[in-house]
């Protein structure tokens, strides 16, 4: 588990909540406070949609909400003249994505092992930080998965142009 605090607020923001940067996440739950307080749950109900749409992985490929699909939402929330008091985003990397990371954790471990990677962001009115975090399925001794998580996430801020400094 790694803390990244944001550097340039304002590019970040730009880029977190107005463009596809962070895409490759799921949202898991978020919780903004403006002049009201906002939350949501990411989880997916599956009462929402018929059985076929369940079932097609088009439809539901996830058990949790796309960012791409909740970030306009939260930007919406967010916008304005003044800025939120505070935020809280709770992303998930796409499952599709977690073999890439496995790569360079110890080879024993198989993706079915991996509940998730987490990254919490978080702005309490003025800063912004990256937590990282990893889920297991199952107790697993070995940190090679955190450590490359962490490693994953400094190449992954470094090239989308988000400065940062760990604290």
């Amino acid at each position: 588990m790694t803390s990244f605090h944001i550097t340039e607020l304002k590019n970040f923001m730009g880029k977190l909540l107005g463009t596809d940067c962070f895409d490759s996440f799921l949202l898991a739950e978020a919780s903004i406070s403006t002049f009201a307080e906002f939350t949501i749950d990411g989880h997916i109900n599956p009462d929402f949609y018929t059985k076929e749409e369940r079932e097609d992985p088009e439809v539901c490929p996830w058990d949790l909400a796309a960012w791409s699909t909740v970030r306009p939402l939260c930007f919406d929330i967010i916008k304005g003249r003044r800025s939120p008091s505070r935020f809280k985003f709770v992303l998930h990397l796409r499952p599709d994505f977690i073999p890439g990371v496995l790569k360079g954790a110890d080879p024993s471990l198989t993706p079915g092992q991996v509940r998730a990677l987490v990254l919490t962001v978080r702005y309490d009115g003025n800063g912004a930080s990256i937590v990282t975090g990893t889920a297991f399925s199952s107790f697993v001794m070995d940190k090679t998965l955190d450590v490359q998580w962490d490693k994953t996430m400094r190449q992954f801020l470094t090239r989308k142009g988000i400065s940062y400094r760990e604290a």
